[in-house]
């Protein structure tokens, strides 16, 4: 028989399907869906130019803007599912209650962030809907891609805050 492990087990492990009240659906499909449009975008655009010595002049425009949508999307699960990037050293190691702490501290400096983040993009948004910037190729205007930053900064924030909750219910 093999001995049972010594080394203390991490308080949060990563998890397909955390217990949340929203589900994670909506960001999975929205992710799945933009990284499929870029996917077609962008062959389209090498075709095109392998074929014309030209390119569409939109795809550069768009396929940057669902790159910070799936980027966007993607981090919210991430963040959920406890998949994201952190010092596993520190976050891993310690008593159960060291461990905890290290989670609040993760998750509330996160949510500090996203908060920020939010204000200051729609900050962002307001000025280029007020000063009527457009993008340089295709001439529409820029707050039309860059709304979704604080939209889903606040989703992100909303997502952690959840996370937050859960961490400090647990911790009673």
């Amino acid at each position: 028989m093999s001995e049972p492990s010594t080394s203390p087990q991490p308080v949060s492990t990563p998890s397909s399907q955390p217990p949340v009240k929203v589900p994670l659906i909506f960001e999975d499909c929205v992710s799945v869906l933009s990284m499929s449009l870029l996917a077609i975008i962008t062959f389209a655009n090498v075709v095109v130019r392998y074929l014309t010595d030209t390119s569409f002049a939109w795809t550069e425009e768009f396929s940057i803007f669902l790159l910070i949508v799936v980027t966007m999307t993607a981090g919210s699960t991430a963040f959920v599912r406890n998949q994201h990037i952190r010092i596993e050293f520190l976050a891993d190691s310690g008593s159960p209650g060291r461990q905890r702490c290290m989670a609040v501290l993760a998750t509330l400096c996160s949510v500090l962030f996203f908060v920020a983040l939010t204000i200051l993009s729609a900050r962002m948004v307001y000025d280029e809907y007020t000063w009527g910037d457009t993008s340089p190729a295709i001439g529409i205007p820029t707050w039309w891609y860059s709304i979704w930053v604080p939209v889903l900064s606040c989703v992100i924030t909303l997502r952690l805050a959840g996370m937050l909750h859960r961490v400090l219910r647990a911790a009673r």
